[in-house]
């Protein structure tokens, strides 16, 4: 359970990644973890894991103060929030996509590389990859 509550909170779909010349503390920790908004019973259960995103913006946060910081700071609750069914979908997240600054899965990968297939067999470029044309 632990590590999905971990992989959830990092790996999804409208997940914050920049280079490091571009990374932002603030936004790395309001976009880049999620807040999981879980039944009360996970909730207390999880130690109040789920707002993992104030837990990155300062870990020095009690876990019994966290709900009361979320509810009081408009700001912390505009951030990416999964809840049980929704965090299904990360499970599928797997590369990031520089293109469209968004999580992606294989299929999305192999969806891709068609398209480009595509677009080269029409511009008379052949059978040659992606890779190799890079």
């Amino acid at each position: 359970m632990g590590l999905w509550l971990f992989y959830v909170q990092h790996q999804f779909e409208d997940a914050y990644w920049s280079r490091r010349g571009e990374w932002d503390f603030m936004q790395a920790a309001l976009a880049g973890s999620s807040f999981y908004k879980l039944p009360r019973l996970l909730q207390w259960f999880t130690g109040s894991i789920g707002f993992h995103h104030i837990h990155h913006l300062n870990p020095k946060i009690p876990n019994y103060r966290l709900q009361l910081c979320h509810d009081e700071n408009p700001e912390l609750q505009r951030v990416p929030t999964l809840t049980l069914w929704s965090s299904r979908r990360a499970l599928s997240c797997k590369l990031w996509d520089e293109d469209r600054g968004r999580m992606i899965n294989f299929r999305d990968v192999k969806s891709l590389a068609r398209a480009q297939t595509r677009i080269a067999e029409k511009e008379g470029r052949g059978n040659e990859s992606a890779y190799e044309r890079a």
